[in-house]
């Protein structure tokens, strides 16, 4: 990093995730996750939901909101 470069301020990014990737309409550092609300940097998004257009943090989170729409116990 130079002199004249800035640090990053973390900030939500606004995302459209698409079948095995996504699209940031909104530049920034993170999203967050629809079912725990913790920030999920973009660099380590892996789980998220076409249908919904929901990241989830990690499988369990993800198992959990399928569950809670198709009315699964």
């Amino acid at each position: 990093m130079n002199r004249f470069d800035k640090p990053k301020m973390p900030s939500e990014a606004r995302v459209r995730y698409l079948d095995g990737d996504f699209q940031i309409e909104v530049q920034g550092t993170f999203v967050r996750c629809a079912v725990t609300g913790v920030p999920i940097p973009l660099d380590e998004l892996k789980y998220w939901s076409v249908e919904l257009q929901e990241a989830y943090a990690d499988p369990e989170s993800s198992l959990k909101r399928y569950k809670e729409t198709k009315g699964l116990k």
